[in-house]
């Protein structure tokens, strides 16, 4: 008789099976699918191929393809089929390490003479007869002598050299193969090849092995893939869409900044327009932060090295951080706000009645970021945030954290974005004893729920110090990024020896909130050009109106309007050129400028101006009162 096992389903009902039944079949048997296209399945919370047998009871889910988790295997089974399609079209060509990313896939080659275009469409060419052969991805375990074997007979050193640089307990390893191509890969794997569909190659770029500068540098195919034809399609839309939006472009189209090598990677210069831009927000930031009783602090450039040795930096963050040396005594310029911070706390006593303390500061930093992750304002090595440090008793950080995530909702509303929350947690590479990050993270949590947020809980990456809240804003093309974070922290007060003087008389130990609303300001600045595709609210636009005049008799007029606007707060310049009148209205609307005043006789006879917004739309003749009336109530809200 063959032996039954028990089979929990999604729905929680339970079916009785013959043991050694396939993941797949056992989800094929519901007549109440839950997954319209599985790639995978879970079995007892462990992803699996449909194809693995289960022996024993167990919980079985499936794995949706449209799902995050199913796209991810989607994507790196067609990395899988992108590896044979590149050694078999080019000779001698060695595979790395081919992983899913957020939005698709990649694989390093080892190929000296590098891919070009025309070569990714032969590979691609290739891929899909791959797919369209429908071939198995086929699983099977080996030992890890077998395996090294195996690819240093055909010649594969970076997986020779992956396989040895595995922990020694290491004693298996997977293996799939499909149409006798052979990866070494845990896996899961979609069944076959013929439900890999919708992908496409997108571009290739140079990478260090291992992101080590001084090791080889390989070539990376990048692509990505979807479930289904129609999401591919609306993908590689908005990819179009993100290079007419791209921030570097629009930089110096608008005259906002620019990135010089003459200056250095990583450093950015900004022009008169990008800094009146930088300068709204940050204006904006202090006024919203006086509101909620922050307390504005400067800390230095620089602090000793000592210090740096105490916070644990110099032991966690010293590849990322820049040193100096003055007077023979080492200093290291501030990566992060925080020492500075902890100083102010500790210039006098502190009582319980004094918390909760927030000091705020728009402060610069330096990163040593490396030159491959460099891009535009995104990644820069100097940048500035909007860094704050809350430090209160065990009590009050509920209610601190949940009015942090409060701003956090308010900001982005006046930008205009859409977020999701994560929390992270407790590193590998960390800092303090477990009860601390026990104590944090609860905390964090406790918050989330009190407020009624939805999140996700990202493993493992939190800062070295303590778990955080991570909150991603959406912007017009669905991309997400790292914006407001919140970290909790017990180890620095710790290390620093932070005390107040609590209600029994006795010295208490506070805890430290680190804190962004937007985060670095350039990046903060590079999203909200790609959101806005540079045609910024009426509130941030550097240039809010332009005042154009017809021909040279009409410049005293314009130069008064010009004049008024200014006196009322209105940022505005004057076009008076002797240019034909449709040559200056395209140059302010490729300009992006929210309002075109234009003045000719009848304007100047009047004494008003005609708005013209840069949708094209005309507003009429107006007065110059009312036309600042318009801007000041379209402003209001911002104010």
């Amino acid at each position: 008789m063959v032996r039954q096992i028990k089979i929990t389903m999604p729905d929680e009902k339970e079916v009785l099976s013959p043991a050694g039944i396939k993941a797949g079949e056992a989800l094929a048997a519901r007549q109440d699918r839950v997954a319209s296209f599985p790639v995978a399945a879970k079995v007892n919370g462990a992803p699996v191929d449909l194809s693995h047998s289960l022996d024993g009871d167990a919980a079985v889910e499936p794995i949706d393809a449209a799902s995050a988790e199913g796209l991810s295997i989607l994507r790196h089974s067609i990395s899988h089929v992108m590896a044979q399609a590149v050694q078999e079209t080019f000779a001698g060509v060695q595979v790395a390490i081919g992983p899913a990313i957020e939005d698709g896939f990649y694989y390093d080659f080892e190929y000296a003479e590098g891919f070009t275009p025309q070569d990714l469409e032969r590979i691609e060419s290739r891929m899909r007869e791959i797919a369209a052969a429908d071939c198995l991805f086929e699983r099977r375990e080996v030992s890890r002598e077998e395996a090294v074997e195996l690819f240093r007979s055909k010649g594969e050193r970076y997986k020779v050299e992956l396989l040895n640089d595995l922990p020694a307990d290491v004693k298996t390893v997977s293996l799939y193969t499909q149409n006798g191509y052979i990866d070494l890969c845990r896996g899961p794997h979609c069944p076959s090849t013929g439900m890999l569909r919708a992908f496409k190659l997108l571009h290739v770029a140079g990478a260090y092995w291992r992101g080590d500068e001084r090791n080889r540098m390989l070539q990376r195919i990048y692509g990505t893939g979807f479930a289904t034809q129609e999401a591919l399609d609306e993908h590689l839309r908005l990819l179009e869409e993100a290079k007419k939006r791209d921030h570097r472009r629009l930089g110096r189209e608008l005259d906002l900044f620019q990135l010089n090598d003459e200056a250095g990677p990583g450093l950015v210069i900004f022009h008169p327009k990008g800094t009146l831009l930088r300068t709204i927000i940050e204006d904006w930031e202090r006024k919203e932060h006086l509101k909620r009783g922050y307390g504005m602090v400067i800390g230095p450039q620089i602090l000793k090295a000592d210090l740096w040795k105490r916070s644990g930096h110099f032991d966690h963050y010293l590849e990322n951080m820049y040193f100096t040396e003055v007077d023979e005594q080492s200093y290291g310029i501030k990566p992060m706000n925080c020492l500075a911070h902890m100083l102010i706390y500790k210039a006098k006593i502190r009582s319980y009645r004094d918390l909760p303390l927030r000091y705020f500061e728009l402060g610069t930093v330096h990163r040593h970021e490396k030159a491959g992750v460099l891009h535009g304002l995104m990644r820069v090595r100097q940048f500035t945030q909007d860094d704050a440090h809350i430090l209160c008793t065990p009590s009050q950080l509920n209610g601190e954290i949940r009015a942090i995530a409060d701003f956090v909702g308010y900001a982005m509303g006046i930008f205009g974005f859409e977020y999701e929350v994560e929390l992270s947690t407790r590193p590998e590479n960390s800092i303090g004893s477990d009860q601390d990050w026990e104590l944090a993270t609860t905390a964090l949590e406790g918050a989330l729920r009190d407020s009624g947020m939805t999140y996700e809980t990202n493993e493992g990456d939190g800062a070295f110090y303590g778990p955080k809240i991570d909150f991603k804003l959406k912007d017009a093309l669905k991309r997400k990024w790292q914006c407001a974070t919140i970290q909790c922290d017990f180890t620095l007060p710790e290390r620093f020896d932070l005390h107040y003087i609590g209600e029994d008389g006795g010295r208490h130990r506070p805890v430290m909130l680190h804190r962004v609303i937007l985060g670095a300001i350039e990046r903060f600045m590079g999203v909200l050009i790609e959101h806005y595709a540079g045609a910024f609210p009426l509130w941030l636009s550097p240039v809010q109106a332009v005042v154009l005049t017809v021909t040279d008799s009409h410049i005293p007029y314009g130069r008064e309007v010009r004049g008024r606007l200014l006196d009322a707060g209105i940022r505005a310049e004057g076009d008076f050129r002797n240019e034909k009148l449709g040559y200056k209205i395209r140059e302010a609307q490729l300009q992006k400028t929210p309002f075109m005043l234009v003045i000719g006789d009848r304007e100047a006879a009047s004494g008003q101006v005609s708005p013209r917004q840069r949708d094209g739309k005309n507003l009429g003749s107006i007065g110059v009162e009312a036309f600042i009336d318009l801007v000041h109530e379209q402003c209001k809200q911002f104010k």
